[in-house]
Order: structure tokens, then sequence, then C-alpha cells
């Protein structure tokens, strides 16, 4: 009964820890791809990464720029140089959850 116990609470805290990803509100909401080296495309422009960026996958693991290798939607911020430090890609869920783009016409 104790290991039983135990399996189901693992299971439970597993799937909570993974709906957490303090993705901070100042991060803005782009579109990513890997040019190479520490160059990424972020909305159609070729954009430099900062040295030790930080790139997090759906799952909240760490992983290298070629990880981006098609166009992925994701949130990012800029350090002060202007260069793109932490960037995290959105699952599904996360993209649908996003508030919609305002209108270029006015209404």
């Amino acid at each position: 009964m104790r290991l039983l116990s135990a399996a189901l609470l693992a299971i439970f805290c597993t799937a909570a820890a993974a709906q957490l990803r303090p993705i901070p509100p100042a991060a803005k909401v782009g579109s990513m791809r890997h040019l190479g080296e520490l160059t990424v495309e972020l909305d159609g422009t070729p954009q430099q990464l900062a040295p030790g960026v930080q790139i997090r996958d759906t799952q909240n693991r760490l992983v290298l720029p070629v990880a981006l290798r098609e166009r992925e939607t994701v949130r990012y911020l800029r350090d002060n140089a202007g260069f793109v430090f932490r960037v995290w890609r959105l699952s599904e869920s996360e993209i649908k959850a996003l508030p919609p783009a305002p209108s270029p016409f006015p209404k």
C-alpha cells in the first residue's frame, strides 16, 4: 500500500512540477530560429545571442541554440547590451494561452 501511495504521489508531483514555468511577465513573444553560432533570426531579423544564453525547451530543460532548427514561437528577454539572453520555447498549450495580438487596424 505504501508503494502505491508513493508512486501516486510521485506522479502527481511530477505533473505539478511540469506545469510550473517561471517565465517572467516582461518576456516578449516572438518567432525564432537558429542561423548559426550565436545568431538567431527573431521575427525575421538576425539577432545576437548573449554569451551564456539560456534556452529552455517545453520541458524546462536547457538546450543548445541549435535546438531551434525550425521557426518556433518563443518568449525571450534581452540583457542590458541588447543581446537575447533568456529564451523559452513554448508548448502548444502555452501558445494558445497567449493574449491575442493587438489589431493593426483601429476600431
